[in-house]
């Protein structure tokens, strides 16, 4: 059988305990070239004392020298076809295809993509099963003001605590404490102001929780762009005075009569 690079990212994916990213398939690649290099591939021969070993038993190592089994050599032609380069887009056409065909054959795991690499998944259908099983609390809703708060971060990171709160009209110290607690935003740094106020921004768990893989999949927004946000804050920090035009009043009048001259009676003369 020939080497097959989807049945080798299916058992990468199911043997990975992180996402597994192209840079750690191509480390593997480059480490089988070395190693084959190194101890070229063939027919090995089998120590006498696996073969003295009932099928089906593994060789235990012993004193005088440890007998390790060998390989299974059966898909040495897998092995010797395996190409020097595999390219991204070849490792990205292969795990689309793995996915399409997890949801055609509706799998209870599903392949998607992190920021971080690929990995195998739980379908949200048995997600229960996965909870009981460990014995974890059902996951906990965000609030609306932590979404809103979140919201603001993802689209104007790094901010601070005082533009939030400018921005939303409320204070932020509740959202912002339990998106911290969730590891879905943390300290970028301090912003470059009086007091030198801390400044926030999203982690990487915040992209697993919307589902991106970078923040430019971010949906566009007029209302949260940076450009609107600076313009909230100028008007916030410099508030515009109410001139004649906007009450209503006559602007090409010279002199505008006072509420008590308007009021006052005009003086009567009566003549001699």
């Amino acid at each position: 059988m020939a080497f097959d690079l989807k049945r080798v990212l299916k058992v990468m994916l199911f043997a990975s305990g992180s996402p597994l990213s192209v840079k750690d398939i191509h480390t593997a690649i480059t480490r089988f070239h070395e190693q084959a290099t190194n101890l070229p591939l063939g027919d090995t021969p089998v120590p006498e004392a696996a073969e003295a070993q009932p099928e089906g038993v593994p060789v235990v190592p012993v004193e005088s020298g440890e007998v390790i089994a060998p390989e299974p050599m059966e898909d040495d032609e897998m092995y010797r076809d395996v190409p020097a380069l595999i390219t991204t887009a070849q490792i990205r056409e292969a795990m689309e295809t793995i996915a399409l065909e997890l949801q055609a054959a509706a799998s209870e795991v599903l392949l998607v993509e992190g920021s971080t690499g690929w990995r195998l998944v739980t379908h949200p259908r048995y997600a229960r099963w996965v909870r009981l099983l460990r014995n974890e609390p059902p996951p906990v809703r965000l609030s609306p003001s932590a979404l809103e708060t979140l919201a603001v971060i993802a689209y104007r990171q790094p901010v601070t605590r005082a533009e939030i709160e400018q921005i939303r009209g409320v204070s932020a110290d509740a959202g912002l404490t339990k998106l911290l607690e969730r590891d879905l935003v943390y300290v970028v740094g301090r912003a470059d102001l009086p007091g030198r106020p801390l400044q926030y921004g999203t982690t990487d768990a915040f992209l697993e929780f919307v589902g991106i893989k970078s923040l430019d999949e971010l949906p566009a927004s007029d209302v949260l762009s940076p450009r609107q946000i600076d313009t909230w804050l100028q008007a916030a920090n410099q508030p515009s005075t109410t001139g004649d035009a906007a009450m209503g009043l006559d602007e090409t009048e010279e002199t505008q009569l006072s509420l008590e001259q308007a009021g006052a009676k005009p003086e009567t003369t009566t003549a001699l």
